[in-house]
């Protein structure tokens, strides 16, 4: 007898159909047997690889192993009692001794396979689930058989024990085992075993936190993931670097040399990149296969649902035809859908978490270059275009991974549906295939389009982040000049050229969505048509109509995917290309320095060095000659612009080196001419990684003047500093630097002019307990680059500077002697003749110091001195009041933390956030696009119910009459609908368009009318976030998922509509699965919109502490950290990789549960059809069933819409958070506009003036009373944190009054317009900000002033013959916060803005830090005769520019002190006598 059923009448035409026992015996038992004995070979070496550890022997697992051992007893009985009845002559096949063999010995397989996973740590094993479930599924038939056929009672009693032991290790195999020993991860996660449920309920029941979640596997983390990836691009380079010498060598005959040449030149432009791809490929190919395995199993089951199909509507028609026939095929359509669900998914777990691991490997190797890059390629790519790489284009390769296997899916999906379309309907399949060719054409050219704009999109978005940085960085100068007009207009023009593109890429797009909307419906058109019309015998019935419709929608997807993915191809092959070129930008060659112990026995040498910027530019330093011997001091000197501080970057190998050798004995230690200070505690700041050593970090904090900073810090040492250390001031910052280099006790200090930013006590002291020859660091070698000249004098040598070449060098009297350039530069400074009396070195070394004192209040880029004050003043009053506050100051910066960290914003998206989409798309298109939607569905449903009846034309005979009229209708309905798809995608268009408008630009005009504060406290990371991430999701991500979700809704509805009409009693159905359905959704929204949010508040730090990294890339390596930093970043993103991996997770959860529903309907429709087939045509039951199946898709596509919709539309949220932020006064108030000419005179009047920084602190200024007459120039001096700073800031507004008026030439500024308060001012700032863009821009931003005037300003300000000299004139291009000029230029360019606005009012705030001696002198004198008649309020450090004043102001803790003439305070012997006498003025 054969294995396989011949006779029909045993299976099919009877009402108790069987299997022949031959099969029962064979096929059946050894199904799962060979599954698992082709299993286990992998699965043992996989569970060889990942060990983790082994689990103790539980109850669970003893009697797992019991009844593995009983199966395979039970079996082999059998196997015995064969050979026993053989014995008694009993002749038996031999498939009775075949099977109990195989079973038994694989029963053994099992058990060893229980045990051996036991040891190697498996909680619960997928392997052995499947292979019990198919075990059961398989024993069913005989099971059922033997009770029907009432068999021999031994054979049944054996079989009944083997069955229910199965069964037993089915259940069993559904629990977990207990956690393996040594091991914390809680997360190995086996999706369908519901561990995702634990999570989901928590997450259901309240907002899932940072604590719930799994920790992140090992193979995901970035430890594992980059440095794979690493390895293989270096594999890359190297293949590139050989390769270029195949082409530099080539063994060519000399006639062919010519044309040969031309040949290799291209060929050579083409070998020299190595390709970034190929090493993604290799990082990460291979695990991605595994995902293409299950992607390939499940196209294969795809195509059995039409068969089915096919026998069900062949049932409808047999009269005879048994029942139990019709239930079969229901549940074995509802079988099917249901292995392609879990297949489906276990595909698509693996695409993401490649998806996962390739954003971790970019990130980290993009992190990692930008810490080797070298200044050139720094200058090429920006701190925003670097961002924009980690985030959007990591991004777009992340979902590129979930769609990459459609690229060979998709044509093999096409291929098999035309193969059964084909047996179906014969060559009339041609005509359709003929319409999807000519689609081919058409998409590719839209692809092509769309990433022309693509290109020229991502480059308009690259200005408009970097232009926003930098407003974001400059905001407080913007405000102090009223300049937020010119730049808002700046970023609205570059906003405009993205919609623009924008505009044209949605047109495109709603074409090709035409295209695939309307492709399947064309195809099924012309096959049809082509079909009836050929031949007079073909007829259209209904198992030809409906297979083929199944058939043709399992190709829509294909065809839909196919142009999708293509583009996102596209879209990552400019990332690529991006990526690509950041990876190969110059790295700084470590070997440039040479750090070993050198031969000279000297500290630092430079032998006839040549040093540029950048490797094509002219060299700033020329021929340098330097020797420092092994422990002595050398100052740098020299002035502004003569490469003073290029000199130390050569010395770190920072720069170029053209010729020459360099050479430093020992480590380094490095403080850069502004501060840079980490956003972290003050503790962490100066100990920068090294172990904390209690009794050597006291003396240095003790050295640098910080300990009574501590004192009256809110939390001490552990005082968390914001970004650009923004709540210290600029002596702070400089002294925290100063500290970390003195913590690290490195070999040779270098250091850029750390003097300059404190004041002349502080200097002082500095020098004598840490620089100079007593200090902490003698026997050191040092390198000090300093203004002051007091110091020089106790130095070991001077090294003079001119033009970029040492120009003398010496020790100070050596240097005398020569009466050269430095004897002349000290004669002009030194206020009287150098006298070798104590006194006057005191006084000249206060003054000096005093006037360096400035320099680098410039620290951070910003708004310091909006926050020093505040700070001080706090301090002072905390001291004064023992405390009082100290337990809430202390909570300040955390609780500011924690305020930050909830904008994750929990619980559902309120309904007013999409209202808020809705208002800004329009309320009355939203209405319109959702009716042309349901108009499309309408037609949709239409030409298929028309199909059906069209089809029931062949039962009644009336067929060929009617078949053009047929055709028509059907026509002319699916041409209806691809009309109206283009039309709702048009107006979707416009919608998007006009909301990205609009929320793009009350953003931008709530952020230029939030006042500073708000800048002070909000890391800007955070707001350039808003700009980039969310407003890039606004603009592409969140209409394509209206759009999809739209679709699918409108989709789903119609199936239902559909199966209602064609089975009524299927409603009662819907009720009980909408309800479930509706469950699953929120259950899953809930979580996972929770742990979207977390993961977006988990990116920012990534972005924040990449850009912290990128401004102080040069401290990092001067101190050799990289490794911490790069472990630092990727602690970051595995912390967002974390809150993500269950987000995958959750969507797979959510995936198998919708669909599983989807196959409920498909399992109710069939069933329905076969209980109703004597009522139901074929045609109506063709039409359900083929809906039902299209139904899965719809749902599943449907609750990824609605989440992805709810997680998108948080970016709305976020945007429109940021557009209600609190707006300070407006800028112009029409009915108060002050005269043109005011202010006339220049009266300033305080009247019982009070100020506070913000809301809850206390006040910084308290009753202040002054009256200031036109043209009095008044000095303002105080300890640091006096409110000196704050004084100022009020005359502009920027902090507004808590009490009293400031009253200017009778106009009461707190009722005017800002702009016509600031306008009227100018002030000189601590920190010279400068915007990219020229240098004409940067002084006149609205181009008021001719050239004439602008080159005036530039004279007085004694810039001419620097700016003269450049190529470009007035249009010399200034980089990113003025980079490319250094920091003395920078602030004579904000000299020369003051003196182009010419107003009455003049601030200076200590704003001649930055500048050599000489060019201070300069600078006072421009002051003196440009601003005679100007009321000048000037912030002095060094009180011997403030001597020749009207009058000087003395603040004290926010009160006046004093108030007089200078010569007046002198005399009283008050608080300005003390400060004189220590500057020795007095």
């Amino acid at each position: 007898m054969l294995v396989f059923p011949q006779d029909s009448n045993l299976t099919k035409h009877t009402n108790l159909p069987d299997l022949p026992a031959c099969f029962q015996l064979s096929v059946l038992p050894w199904t799962p047997c060979i599954y698992l004995w082709l299993a286990s070979p992998f699965y043992i070496l996989y569970l060889k690889k990942n060990n983790r550890g082994y689990i103790m022997m539980s109850i669970l697992n003893r009697i797992k192993t019991v009844l593995g051992l009983m199966l395979w007893i039970v079996c082999w009985t059998d196997l015995f009692s064969s050979f026993h009845e053989m014995s008694q002559n009993q002749s038996k096949p031999p498939i009775y001794f075949v099977t109990p063999l195989i079973v038994g010995m694989t029963m053994l397989l099992a058990t060893f396979l229980i045990q051996y996973e036991r040891l190697k740590g498996v909680q619960s094993s997928g392997v052995l689930f499947i292979f019990w479930t198919i075990s059961v599924l398989c024993a069913i038939v005989p099971f059922r058989s033997k009770i029907v056929f009432l068999l021999a009672l031994k054979e049944f009693t054996m079989f009944y024990i083997y069955f229910g032991l199965t069964l037993i290790q089915l259940i069993l195999s559904c629990f977990n085992e207990k956690p393996p020993l040594f091991l914390t991860l809680k997360n190995d996660c086996p999706i369908f075993l519901f561990v995702f449920y634990s999570m989901a309920i928590k997450g259901y029941k309240s907002p899932l936190e940072n604590k719930d979640l799994w920790l992140l596997n090992k193979q995901d983390s970035s430890e594992l993931v980059v440095p794979n990836l690493l390895n293989e691009w270096e594999v890359e380079k190297s293949k590139a670097q050989s390769s270029k010498f195949h082409f530099f060598f080539p063994i060519v005959s000399p006639e062919e040399e010519e044309e040969e040449e031309e040949v290799l030149l291209s060929k050579w432009k083409e070998v020299r990149q190595p390709s970034f791809l190929r090493a993604l490929l290799r990082a990460f190919g291979p695990y991605f296969l595994i995902g293409s395995a299950f992607k390939l199993l499940q196209d294969l089951i795809t195509f059995v649902n039409p068969q089915l199909l096919r026998l069900l509507i062949d049932f409808t028609k047999q009269t005879n035809a048994p029942l139990w026939w019709g239930y079969s095929l229901a549940f074995l359509m509802f079988g099917t859908s249901l292995l392609q669900t879990l297949i489906l998914h276990q595909h698509f777990q693996y695409c993401f978490v490649t998806g996962m691991r390739l954003r971790s490997g970019i990130i980290g190797a993009i992190y990692r270059k930008a810490l080797a890059i070298t200044n050139e390629a720094k200058r090429s790519s920006t701190v925003g275009e670097v961002v924009n790489l980690m985030s959007v284009d990591a991004q777009r390769f992340m979902d590129l991974t979930t769609f990459l296997n459609m690229l060979w899916s998709a044509p093999l999906q096409i291929i098999l549906a035309l193969f059964f379309l084909w047996q179906n309907l014969g060559p009339s399949v041609l005509a359709g295939v003929a319409v999807m060719v000519l689609l081919i054409p058409f998409n590719a050219f839209i692809a092509m389009k769309t990433r022309t704009y693509q290109v020229e999109q991502m480059k308009h978005k690259d200005d408009r982040i970097k232009l926003m940085n930098e407003i974001l960085n400059g905001i407080k100068v913007l405000k102090l000049y009223a300049w937020e007009v010119s730049f808002k207009e700046k970023i609205l023009q570059i906003r405009q050229k993205e919609l623009t593109v924008l505009r044209k890429t949605a047109y495109l797009s709603a074409l090709s969505t035409m295209a695939w909307t309307s492709a399947p419906f064309m195809v099924a058109l012309t096959t049809f048509a082509v079909y009836v019309t050929v031949d007079e015998k073909n007829v259209l019935d209904a198992e030809k109509a409906f297979v083929s419709l199944s058939l043709f929608n399992i190709l829509r997807f294909p065809l839909n995917m196919l142009p999708q993915v293509i583009s996102s191809i596209v879209q990552a092959s400019v990332s690529l290309k991006r990526i690509q070129d950041f990876l190969s930008h110059d790295e700084l060659d470590p070997e440039s320095v040479d750090r070993r112990n050198n031969a000279s026995g000297n500290g630092a040498d430079v032998i006839n060095g040549t040093f540029s910027w950048a490797k094509q530019d002219q060299a700033t330093l020329d021929n340098i000659n330097v020797m420092v011997p092994q422990g002595s001091l050398l100052a740098v000197v020299g002035h502004v612009g003569c490469g003073k501080t290029s000199l130390v970057s050569a010395l770190l190998g920072e720069m170029e080196k053209q010729e020459g050798q360099i050479s430093i004995r020992g480590s380094v230690a490095y403080v850069p001419q502004q501060a840079w200070i980490q956003n972290a505690t003050l503790r962490d700041n100066i100990l920068f990684g090294r172990p904390y050593v209690e009794q050597r970090y006291r003396c240095v904090l003790e050295a640098c003047a910080l300990t009574p900073d501590l004192e009256v810090l809110p939390g001490g040492d552990q005082t968390e500093i914001g970004e650009k250390g923004i709540n210290l001031s600029g002596g702070q910052r400089q002294r925290v630097s100063l500290a970390r280099a003195l913590y690290s006790e490195a070999d040779v200090y270098l250091l850029d002019d750390p003097l300059s930013a404190v004041d002349a006590h502080v200097a002082k002291h500095i020098f004598d307990n840490v620089i100079g020859p007593e200090g902490a660091l003698k026997g050191k070698t040092r390198i000090l680059v300093t203004h002051g000249i007091s110091f020089l004098p106790q130095v070991d040598n001077i090294l003079v500077m001119v033009d970029g070449r040492v120009s003398e060098m010496g020790s100070y009297q050596d240097l005398l002697k020569q009466n050269g350039a430095f004897a002349e530069f000290l004669r002009n400074y030194s206020l009287e003749d150098i006298i070798e009396d104590d006194e006057v070195t005191v006084r000249m070394s206060h003054q000096s110091v005093r006037l360096s004192s400035v320099c680098c209040r410039q620290m951070s880029i910003m708004s310091n001195d909006l926050e020093n004050p505040k700070k001080m003043s706090r301090r002072r009053r905390c001291s004064e009041r023992k405390h009082p506050e100290s337990p809430t100051e202390k909570k300040e910066p955390k609780l500011e933390k924690l305020i930050q960290a909830e904008t994750a914003e929990t619980g559902r998206v309120k309904f007013k956030v999409y209202w808020e989409y809705a208002k800004a798309v329009g309320p009355f298109l939203s209405l319109f696009i959702c009716f042309l939607y349901g108009c499309q569905s309408a037609a949709s449903i239409g030409a298929n119910f028309w199909l059906s009846e069209w089809t029931n034309d062949a039962q009644h005979n009336r067929t060929q009459d009617q078949v053009s009229m047929r055709v028509g209708v059907y026509a002319a309905l699916g041409i209806s609908q691809g009309v109206l798809v283009m039309f709702s995608s048009f107006t979707l268009a416009l919608g998007k368009i006009q909301a990205a408008r609009k929320l793009h630009q009350t953003l931008l005009d709530n952020k230029f009318h939030t006042p500073q504060s708000f800048f002070d406290t909000t890391p800007i990371g955070r707001i350039i976030n808003r700009f980039s991430k969310d407003i890039y999701v606004i603009d592409e991500v969140l209409p394509s998922t209206i759009l999809m979700f739209l679709g699918t809704f409108f989709a789903s509805l119609s199936t239902m509509i559909v199966i209602i009409c064609s089975t009524p009693i299927f409603a009662l159905v819907i009720g009980p699965l909408a309800l479930i359905y509706f469950f699953v959704q929120r259950f899953y929204v809930a979580t996972s919109r929770q742990l979207k949010r977390l993961e977006s508040v988990s990116r920012s730090p990534i972005y924040s502490h990449f850009s912290e990294t990128i401004t102080g890339t040069s401290v990092i390596r001067a101190y050799g950290r990289n490794a911490a930093f790069v472990l630092m970043s990727d602690m970051k993103v595995d912390e967002n990789q974390k809150s993500y991996y269950p987000g995958i997770v959750s969507n797979r959860w959510l995936g198998v549960r919708i669909e599983f529903i989807g196959n409920c309907i498909v399992l109710f429709a069939a069933l329905l059809a076969v209980i109703g087939k004597d009522k139901l045509s074929p045609g109506l039951v063709g039409l359900s069933v083929s809906y039902a199946l299209q139904v899965t898709m719809s749902l599943n596509w449907m609750v990824r819409m609605t989440s992805d919709l709810e997680s998108n539309i948080v970016a709305v949220e976020r945007v429109k958070e940021y557009s209600e932020t609190q707006t300070e006064a407006p800028w112009i108030v029409t009915d108060k506009q002050p005269p043109p000419d005011w202010p006339p005179k220049g009266n300033v009047e305080f009247a019982d003036y009070s100020v506070r920084y913000r809301e809850g602190l206390d006040l910084v200024l308290r009753n202040i009373s002054l009256k200031v007459e036109g043209g009095e120039k008044i000095g303002i001096v105080g300890r640091t944190g006096a409110g000196k700073s704050s004084m100022t800031l009020c005359l502009f507004r920027l902090l507004e009054a808590a009490d009293g008026e400031i009253v200017i030439d009778e106009v009461k500024i707190s009722e005017i317009g800002l702009h016509d308060l600031r306008s009227k001012l100018t002030i000189i700032p601590q920190e010279p900000v400068l915007f990219s863009g020229t240098l004409r821009m940067n002084l006149d931003p609205f181009e008021k002033y001719s050239d004439e005037e602008v080159w005036k300003a530039l004279e007085l300000s004694h810039l001419k013959r620097f700016v003269s000299n450049q190529t470009s004139k007035l249009d010399l291009e200034c980089c990113e916060g003025g980079e490319n000029l250094s920091v003395g230029q920078r602030q004579l360019v904000c000299l020369a803005r003051a003196l182009l606005r010419k107003t009455r009012i003049l601030v200076l705030d200590e704003a001649t830090a930055a500048v050599d001696l000489e060019t201070d002198d300069l600078i006072q004198s421009t002051i003196r005769t440009q601003f005679e008649d100007c009321t000048v309020f000037t912030i002095a450090h060094r009180l011997n520019t403030i001597m020749d004043y009207t009058r000087v102001l003395v603040l004290d803790k926010g009160q006046i002190a004093e108030f007089d003439t200078p010569t007046n305070l002198i005399a009283q012997k008050g608080i300005f006598y003390g400060m004189a006498k220590d500057a020795g003025l007095a």
